[in-house]
């Protein structure tokens, strides 16, 4: 598995009102697969977490999304 490209995104928890950063990665797997990893926080105080498989299409939505829409693989 070979990872693409990756970014950190900061936001404010809406119940604790502490600044955490959310972890957004994107990896190619052997067989061509793009799979999306998605964390929300510290992982050790159990923030969540997803891996989210994706077709090239959608791998290069994410990797050029704009300022505006970043984050929006969380919906």
């Amino acid at each position: 598995m070979q990872l693409i490209a990756s970014r950190t995104i900061p936001f404010v928890d809406s119940n604790s009102l502490e600044e955490l950063s959310a972890r957004e990665a994107l990896f190619r797997g052997d067989d061509g697969r793009f799979f999306l990893y998605l964390t929300a926080g510290d992982i050790s105080r159990g923030a969540e977490e997803r891996l989210v498989s994706l077709d090239p299409r959608y791998a290069l939505l994410w990797i050029n999304e704009d300022a505006n829409s970043i984050a929006s693989f969380w919906e």
